[in-house]
């Protein structure tokens, strides 16, 4: 397996990497390496923007609107 060395890290990042790997019961290393795992994995096909939306907020039920009565297309101005 390679290794890789991070120089510079902030340390509030440090600080972050540290409490999230001991919620997930891991070490650090292993955190970061199931970060990285994540980050480079194949993602998710791209939604169009209305599935996105819709999925979103599916879980608030939706709403319905009415929709109001169309009468005839007005007349259009004379510019002349």
């Amino acid at each position: 397996m390679a290794s890789i060395t991070i120089r510079n890290l902030d340390e509030g990042v440090k600080r972050s990497l540290r409490v999230r790997a001991a919620e997930n019961g891991r070490s650090m290393e292993e955190e970061a390496r199931a970060i990285l795992r994540r980050g480079v994995s194949d993602p998710a096909p791209p939604q169009d923007l209305g599935r996105a939306i819709h999925a979103r907020f599916a879980a608030l039920g939706g709403v319905e609107l009415e929709v109001p009565e169309r009468g005839p297309a007005r007349t259009p101005p004379d510019f002349r």
